[in-house]
């Protein structure tokens, strides 16, 4: 079995980290308001204790989830190749409306935060272009021709 690989920013590493810590704290609560919940009396009738169980199956598969990013995560070591690499900030332009946004792993994307997949579609089709170069990409709603306006590569970390 081999073992998968996950890239991260320092910035997607840290926030999981976050909230990791934040869910253990909301955990405790949960087990308090379970503990209350079984107190209440017949638990085949009591609804506070269905909510409370569900609640606290729903904090402990996000947990589970996101240790489980953690262990198999690194912070992808970002070089300055001089073309667009994994945690580049990149613009596009298809000769209407520019499009500007980071290029990070499927498991940190998030395009209403600007942030793309290098697995997505504009991902693959950009990656190890340079500033100036054309660019085709097919998406779901057709095919789309963007020029790369600017890119930069971002400070990263080291590998973890």
């Amino acid at each position: 079995m081999t073992i998968p690989h996950i890239r991260f920013t320092q910035e997607g590493y840290q926030k999981i980290e976050k909230d990791i810590l934040k869910l253990q704290e909301e955990r405790k609560e949960a087990v308090v308001n379970l503990r209350t919940a079984r107190e209440m009396g017949d638990l085949s009738e009591n609804g506070a204790y269905k909510a409370a169980r569900f609640e606290l199956g729903g904090i402990d598969r996000q947990l589970r989830r996101l240790k489980y990013l953690l262990r198999f995560g690194t912070v992808a070591q970002i070089t300055n190749k001089g073309c667009i690499d994994f945690g580049s900030l990149v613009t596009l332009s298809d000769g209407k409306n520019e499009l500007t946004f980071t290029l990070v792993g499927e498991y940190e994307s998030n395009p209403a935060q600007k942030k793309l997949s290098v697995s997505s579609p504009i991902g693959k089709a950009i990656m190890g272009k340079r500033t100036g170069d054309t660019v085709t990409v097919n998406t779901p709603t057709g095919t789309i021709n963007y020029t790369i306006v600017n890119f930069e590569s971002l400070g990263g970390g080291e590998l973890r």
